[in-house]
């Protein structure tokens, strides 16, 4: 009945991580200040901070590792992502087929219902649950696997642009 929120509600975690871990990745991009700027002290129209860029250009040499491994998570995550977008998705399909998810509220048909209602948090729990873990631990194989190959074969990784 409504089994494809859980992974559905796993997929928002994990994209709200990825993006966070994607963000801290990115270079800070270099600031310009308007025409005599008292800051800068110059007539020029537009002045780069070319002390502030070369201390954030000596803080990203600092993380270089810590922003390949991110950047190394962020991708991998990303791969659980699609699995639980893609997986939901068909079996949000799947349940407006059968005319158990409408485009009205309450959008669950088993949600007036007592009897019902209980039933359908008792599939999300059960059904819903082992869904998600289940892509989960498929996911974890995958990340095993690339891991291992990674580790055998370093041109691999240098492929990948990490």
């Amino acid at each position: 009945m409504a089994c494809f929120l859980v992974p559905a509600a796993e997929a928002v975690v994990t994209t709200v991580i990825e993006k966070v871990l994607d963000s801290s990745n990115r270079p800070a991009k270099a600031t310009k200040l308007p025409a005599n700027s008292a800051a800068t002290g110059t007539a020029d129209s537009t002045a780069d901070l070319s002390e502030a860029h070369g201390a954030t250009a000596a803080v990203a040499d600092a993380s270089t590792n810590t922003g390949g491994m991110r950047n190394k998570i962020a991708r991998k995550l990303r791969w659980l992502n699609i699995m639980l977008w893609g997986g939901s998705a068909l079996l949000c399909l799947e349940h407006i087929w059968h005319g158990e998810v409408v485009p009205f509220p309450p959008f669950l048909t088993a949600m007036p219902d007592p009897v019902a209602r209980a039933e359908m948090l008792h599939e999300m729990a059960t059904a819903g649950v082992l869904m998600a873990v289940l892509i989960t631990a498929a996911w974890g194989g995958m990340v095993a696997i690339s891991t291992m190959i990674e580790k055998r074969n370093p041109a691999v990784s240098r492929e990948a642009g990490e």
